[in-house]
């Protein structure tokens, strides 16, 4: 304990200076191909998708979990290890169980960027769509409901919109291309976990997602009250993106997997522990490749 406490130390040196308070760890990332670096191994096989047919070529789009953020070092995007694009082989990325290695080092792109809202993603949608790739990966809404307070979290109706606005970018360019849609994750589950680590409370206090991190000891009514509320707003959104994804003949939603999966100690960030660590990237894979290739759409 010890050890870590003085680790934890040094390292809140250099999260004070690059954490940035209002959307919990807004830093950049650009569209670089998400399936460069790292040793590549043989694909799982894959199955035809009864939904469309199989991909040949994988696009992301999203946030920081899809930038793969501090699960390589601190602060910092590490798309090699993507859940959807990425090339390590500890990941098996969906990019690379679809595709293959060498087919998804050059046909899977990602476009996510740290710190990116829905109001963000149809631009990252028409990026995408410049590729007209088979399918895209979805992963957004923690940072709408990552706020400095509750009163500034995305409403659910602009949440709403600016997914269809997202799709409707993606269909004007690329209209039988496939949307795999991953649930927003479960923040309180995170809080939970990671307020027993001396360094998470640490890095939390500089701004990592205030509206259910802040305060991480406080256990009185009202802090109660306002994780209550991020919860409940999560819950909505992921009702948003299963309802308009259901819309959509060409998209499938993950049925709520992702927010319900039990993440532990060992899938998140050490450095935060609120970002998904390589195994929690490989998680987040094993998630998508059984929604993508079921026989039967998940609703």
């Amino acid at each position: 304990m010890r050890k870590r406490i003085q680790r934890g130390r040094a390292v809140v040196a250099v999260v004070a200076a690059a954490v940035l308070a209002a959307a919990g760890c807004d830093g950049s990332g650009g569209g670089s191909p998400g399936s460069s670096g790292g040793q590549r191994r043989a694909a799982t096989p894959s199955p035809t998708p009864s939904w469309n047919r199989s991909p040949d070529s994988v696009a992301a789009v999203g946030d920081s979990i899809t930038r793969g953020f501090d699960a390589c070092s601190v602060l910092s995007d590490c798309p090699e290890v993507s859940w959807a694009t990425g090339a390590d082989a500890a990941v098996d990325s969906l990019a690379v169980r679809l595709l293959g290695p060498a087919r998804a080092a050059t046909h899977s792109w990602n476009y996510a960027v740290t710190g990116a809202r829905m109001a963000d993603l149809p631009d990252q949608m028409a990026r995408a769509a410049s590729r007209k790739p088979e399918l895209v990966t979805v992963l957004a809404g923690a940072n709408d409901a990552c706020r400095r307070t509750t009163s500034r979290m995305t409403s659910v109706a602009d949440f709403r919109s600016q997914f269809q606005e997202a799709l409707r970018t993606l269909r004007a360019r690329a209209p039988r291309a496939q949307v795999y849609v991953a649930s927003v994750p479960d923040l309180k589950r995170l809080w939970s976990l990671g307020r027993t680590d001396p360094l998470g409370r640490q890095v939390w206090k500089l701004g990592i997602c205030p509206s259910m991190l802040g305060d991480a000891d406080a256990l009185d009514a009202a802090a109660d009250q306002r994780r209550n509320t991020v919860q409940e707003r999560v819950e909505a959104y992921n009702e948003v993106l299963k309802k308009v994804c259901a819309g959509d003949r060409h998209c499938r939603y993950d049925g709520g997997a992702v927010h319900d999966y039990r993440f532990g100690p060992d899938q998140l960030s050490h450095w935060d522990w609120f970002h998904p660590s390589r195994e929690g990237q490989a998680r987040l894979a094993e998630i998508a490749y059984r929604t993508v290739s079921a026989e039967k759409p998940v609703t």
